[in-house]
């Protein structure tokens, strides 16, 4: 009677043996996300074409593009269009990260459900601790590329077009080099959106304003010091907030 006691006890409670049954488009997709996550498919590669994933997963074209489709809006997959195009493995880093938080915030701002002014303030926000950040870990190579950088800016006018794009590769370089690769990702989508110097018009004292304020923080970067760092970029972000308020009150509007 004991024994039989005893063996009841032991299987009072029954294993657990079901799982979550996922459907055929949430199978491939997670076989195709595992094979990029353990390296069976590396950034570059070339996903085979959709009648041949459905030949192998045994499911719909449809089945497959609607997998794909979940994999590219994660940031896992690109596709391509065209004769040579395809599906290709993206590159899983911090860029790509802050290239699909900036196609976000570029269609949050056309819908219009953040403004202009809100995206503008977050960067700003984010890139004075980045600029104090950088001044700790920045390495010879940074000092490098923000010399080069501000070597271009001096010897463009200020209705060159690269001008803009220079702005920003500044201000992404050294998020970058703050060392915190999440706060690189915000810093990169947030200006790239905002992008402050390319909604100004530009004239040739605010061009050699912004570039003797680019100076400060090089050289706040080049000392290592991070309250220098911090004092030099809350100026020059100020000075430009200044210049955009104007900006707006004589156009009378936002940037689209």
């Amino acid at each position: 009677m004991s024994n039989s006691t005893s063996g009841g006890d032991a299987r009072s409670s029954p294993p657990i043996l079901g799982r979550k049954v996922l459907r055929p488009r949430e199978q491939v997709e997670d076989a195709l996300r595992q094979a990029v996550l353990d390296g069976q498919l590396r950034t570059g590669d070339r996903l085979p074409p959709e009648t041949e994933l459905a030949r192998q997963f045994s499911v719909s074209r449809s089945t497959i593009r609607e997998a794909l489709s979940a994999l590219e809006t994660q940031g896992l997959i690109r596709k391509t269009p065209g004769a040579g195009g395809g599906s290709f493995v993206q590159a899983v880093d911090h860029t790509s990260l802050g290239q699909i938080l900036q196609e976000s915030m570029h269609n949050l701002l056309r819908l219009g459900s953040v403004s202009f002014h809100e995206v503008a303030m977050a960067r700003q926000h984010l890139e004075i601790p980045a600029a104090a950040l950088a001044a700790e870990h920045r390495t010879t190579a940074d000092l490098d590329e923000l010399h080069a950088i501000l070597a271009e800016q001096k010897r463009r006018t200020v209705d060159d077009p690269m001008i803009a794009e220079l702005d920003a590769q500044f201000h992404i370089a050294i998020a970058r080099m703050s060392g915190n690769r999440i706060l690189a990702s915000l810093v990169y989508a947030l200006h790239r959106e905002s992008e402050p110097v390319g909604h100004l018009d530009l004239s040739p004292d605010l061009g050699r304003d912004t570039f003797t304020q680019h100076q400060r923080i090089v050289e706040a970067i080049i000392d290592q010091n991070p309250t220098a760092a911090e004092q030099a970029i809350t100026e020059h972000l100020g000075y430009l907030r200044d210049h955009m308020r104007k900006h707006i009150e004589s156009n009378g509007s936002t940037p689209a």
